[in-house]
């Protein structure tokens, strides 16, 4: 039995903001692969640039920064998984905080219109970028623990916006009685995202340097950074499993769901060149945006809740997120991943 099964019918509706994203669209593609048949997706992008999209579902192009466009996707749901934000890489919430702050407009008005809908149970998508600062200053400092995030010193903007967030569940769920999940996802990473523009995390913006490097004959990289820094990546498969299991289960307070291994950024660029076959020289960009010193999940907590941890090892991820980005890259590319 799937661990969604425990609590919703298959003709229950489940609700996804965020849907036209990276994590949004692979959890989209999984609960239409258990049978659940009534799935709601939204997402501010129109929905040619959607990374996936499925026939048979209702796909709804809405700002839910809107309390109207809120209160359309909530209504009738009885799951609402909120993935929905204005967020990127390290490249992009270093420089667009104001953007990233006015997410918190987002769960504000999904959680009133969740609790108008009579909405079951609602999942917030929260972030690593909650926890304090000045314990993520060495790259080998300590996992992070989910009492670490107070007292409170978050990444400016975009950590300040999650870790209002997740109050706002708390409070609706104590006053309100509206049953809430909050999970602080670390670093998600896989195929079907994205890997330039901008807004790509490190595994995907490092595996398309190596190979564009490879390709183009001019053997050098930029590292942002001095890549000494440290932290830790999920799969994106690990990621799905953990979300439907947190739903499902009776746990309320905010939880890790992250990888335990880390790795240097220069140690992610020794795996994708291994993966790409070359060797190159490394530029240091010592200016340019590189987040905290030292970042990992601790998974004390999720493994005494599910009994169960992310266990997808960084040389297997990354394979995997290597190869669909070179064939990408070899084809063309299109924003559309999947579509039927």
């Amino acid at each position: 039995m799937n661990a969604l099964d425990r609590i919703l019918d298959k003709d229950s509706l489940i609700v996804i903001g965020g849907a036209g994203g990276f994590i949004g669209g692979h959890l989209m593609a999984d609960l239409r692969r258990q049978g659940f048949t009534r799935l709601r997706g939204v997402d501010i992008k129109p929905l040619n640039l959607w990374f996936q999209r499925f026939d048979g579902i209702e796909n709804l192009s809405l700002d839910l920064r809107d309390r109207e466009s809120c209160r359309i996707a909530a209504d009738g749901a009885e799951a609402i998984f909120n993935l929905a934000c204005d967020m990127g890489g390290m490249g992009f919430i270093e420089t667009h905080k104001a953007d990233c702050m006015l997410s918190v407009l987002i769960n504000t008005h999904m959680l009133m219109a969740a609790r108008q809908a009579g909405c079951r149970r609602y999942l917030y998508s929260s972030s690593a970028c909650v926890y304090a600062s000045e314990k993520q200053d060495a790259p080998d400092v300590p996992a992070l623990k989910e009492a670490d995030a107070y007292p409170a010193m978050p990444e400016d903007g975009y950590g300040w916006e999650k870790l209002f967030s997740e109050r706002m569940c708390r409070h609706f769920s104590e006053d309100y009685g509206l049953d809430t999940r909050i999970v602080r996802l670390h670093n998600v990473y896989g195929p079907l995202g994205t890997y330039d523009g901008g807004r790509e995390k490190a595994p995907a913006a490092i595996s398309r340097k190596v190979l564009e490097a490879k390709l183009s004959g001019n053997h050098a990289i930029e590292i942002w950074g001095d890549g000494q820094q440290t932290r830790s990546f999920m799969y994106i498969d690990d990621c799905i499993h953990g979300l439907q299991a947190l739903f499902a289960s009776d746990f309320t307070a905010p939880i890790n769901i992250g990888s335990a291994e880390t790795v240097s950024i220069n140690g992610l660029v020794d795996l994708a060149e291994s993966l790409a076959g070359v060797r190159l020289q490394r530029r240091y960009d010592l200016s340019a945006p590189k987040g905290v010193r030292g970042r990992s999940s601790d998974n004390t907590l999720i493994r005494s809740v599910l009994g169960w941890e992310p266990s997808t090892s960084l040389q297997q991820g990354m394979t995997q997120t290597y190869t669909w980005i070179e064939q990408q890259v070899l084809s063309g590319g299109n924003p559309i991943y999947r579509h039927g």
